[in-house]
Formats: C-alpha cells, sequence, structure tokens
C-alpha cells in the first residue's frame, strides 16, 4: 500500500479546486427555452435564391422557335434561300392567312384532330392497361410482354397493307395505324416505370400492413406516374406522325390528304405552311404535358436547371 504522505499522492492535484478554476475559466451557455423548430420547404427555398425572370416561362421557351424564324427572314432577303423551293416566313404566313380565310385548312385540321384523338383513346387504353397487367403480375407479363416488344420492333408504317386488307380503307384502319404507336409508346414506358418503383417503399408499406389494394393505388402507381407522362409525350408525337401515313389511305379530308395534294401540285409554300401547322399541334400537346406534370407531379423535387 501506498501512504499519503509519500511523493506520489503529494505530486497529484487537488481535484475539486482545479475542476472548480477549470469550469471558472470555461465559458458559460445561457440555454435558451424550447421553441419548436419550423420545417421548410427545400423547393421554396430554391424558389427564392432562383432569380426570377419578368418574362414567363412559357414565353422564354419560345426563344429558340423565334431565333430559327429570324434566321430564316435573314436569309430569305439576302436570297440565299430559292423562293422557288423554300418561300420566305411572310410568303407562308399569307398562304396560311389565305387558307384560313376561305376555311379550307380548319376543316382538314378538324378531321385530323378526330381521328388522332381517337386513336389516342384507343392506343391509351390498350397499352395501360398491358402495362398495368404486366407490371404487378409475372403471369401478365409472360402473356403480354413479349407481344408488345414483337409490335415495338416491327414498324408501324410497314403494317399498312395489312390493315387495308383486315379494315379496308375506311376510317377503321387509319385510326388503329394511330393507335398502334400510342400503345407501344405507353406501354413501354409505364411498364418499365412500375418495376423500376422502389423495392423500400412497397417493403416498408407492407412492413405497416398495407393490403395490395392499397399498395397499388397509393405507391406503386403514384411511382409510376412520372414514366407514364413520358410515355404520354412520345405517344403524342408518334400519333402525329402516324397521322400523315393514315391520311394517304384514300382519305378525303385531312392534313395529310392536304399533303399530298400541295406536293402533286408543287405547292411549296402550303406544304410549309402544313409543317407549320404539325409544329404548332406538337407544341401544343408538349405544352399539355408539362401542364400535367406541373399538376400531377408537385410532391416530386427535381433538378430544373440553373
Amino acid at each position: 500500500m501506498v501512504s499519503p504522505s509519500s511523493g506520489i499522492v503529494s505530486s497529484l492535484p487537488d481535484f475539486p479546486n482545479e475542476l472548480l478554476h477549470r469550469s471558472e475559466r470555461a465559458p458559460t451557455y445561457i440555454s435558451s427555452p424550447s421553441v419548436p423548430a419550423e420545417l421548410v420547404d427545400p423547393t421554396v427555398i430554391a424558389q427564392v435564391r432562383r432569380p426570377q425572370s419578368r418574362l414567363p416561362r412559357s414565353v422564354q421557351r419560345l426563344l429558340g422557335p423565334v431565333l430559327l424564324l429570324a434566321g430564316w427572314q435573314l436569309l430569305s432577303t439576302l436570297e440565299i434561300f430559292d423562293q422557288r423551293t423554300t418561300p420566305a416566313p411572310w410568303t407562308v404566313i399569307h398562304t396560311a392567312w389565305t387558307l384560313l380565310a376561305s376555311g379550307e385548312l380548319q376543316t382538314h385540321l378538324w378531321a385530323s384532330l378526330q381521328r388522332v384523338l381517337a386513336g389516342l383513346a384507343l392506343g391509351l387504353g390498350i397499352g395501360l392497361t398491358g402495362a398495368i397487367a404486366s407490371g404487378l403480375s409475372r403471369a401478365g407479363e409472360n402473356i403480354v410482354d413479349a407481344n408488345m416488344e414483337i409490335l415495338r420492333a416491327v414498324p408501324n408504317f410497314a403494317l399498312l397493307p395489312v390493315l387495308i386488307a383486315w379494315f379496308g380503307i375506311g376510317e377503321d384502319s387509319k385510326i388503329i395505324l394511330i393507335s398502334l404507336g400510342v400503345l407501344v409508346a405507353i406501354y413501354i414506358n409505364t411498364y418499365s416505370a412500375i418495376r423500376n418503383v422502389d423495392a423500400s417503399l412497397i417493403e416498408a408499406a407492407t412492413t405497416f400492413g398495407v393490403k395490395r389494394r392499397e399498395l397499388i393505388t397509393t405507391v406503386i402507381l403514384p411511382g409510376a406516374l412520372p414514366g407514364f407522362l413520358v410515355g404520354l409525350r412520345i405517344a403524342l408525337t408518334s400519333a402525329w406522325l402516324a397521322l400523315i401515313f393514315a391520311e394517304t389511305i384514300n382519305a378525303p379530308l385531312g392534313l395529310g390528304r392536304m399533303m399530298s395534294d400541295a406536293r402533286e401540285y408543287f405547292r411549296i409554300d402550303i406544304i410549309f405552311v402544313l409543317l407549320a401547322s404539325y409544329a404548332i399541334l406538337g407544341l401544343l400537346s408538349l405544352s399539355l404535358v408539362r401542364y400535367l406534370e406541373s399538376r400531377l407531379l408537385q410532391w416530386r423535387r427535381v433538378f430544373d436547371g440553373q
């Protein structure tokens, strides 16, 4: 045993006094009463930090087409473009005004819109049904997926002679041709989106006792919604492309019919009017999908550029 009078014990500091002196030298912190912290939406912070422009976003997106038209008009004014093959924008606008004043353009446009809407409705119904059946069950995948992949590999326009042989040269073959491009785009993107839903979300919902029906409606389908909207964007583009070929099947009215007549009579100005009409219809379709995304995907945070 070591005696208290030994050097080891005497060399140790006086611990209570030493701790007292250290506590006096240490900084003191005044504890404030507990105040509940307010949750801050990160998207609001991003919007505050982002410089706001005076022009709406929809107007800013028109910058590219406006620059394209300005360059086109400049090259036409400098006579770099031949007016016989590439008319100036003002010539195209004048031709469009003439067609609108006579009512000819509206008549053909309405006929084309009816075909696109019918084909879009048919393709959406079949594509969504097949995607949900394949995405939610392996039995549905075994039956549907291979057929859809085959249909995807075969160009839709190659089926045109078969459709004419089966359904004739009436409206049915035109609508089915449009719907084929729509249903493939809807099926591929929606099926892929369903299968790419985060498995941890499904496991967490199952752990909390969520039933299968509620799991599908509250977890799987909302998680696949972004992929469906991407497919809808591609489907609208495919519908307008298929319309041109569909209206070559003995169509009395339609933009494709106008295109065929203008090509036959070498009316390049009318062809440019129809090209502009397809472009405007495509932009309107894209705006519709963007509006749906802004309304249906408010819960999703994504990178929106800087």
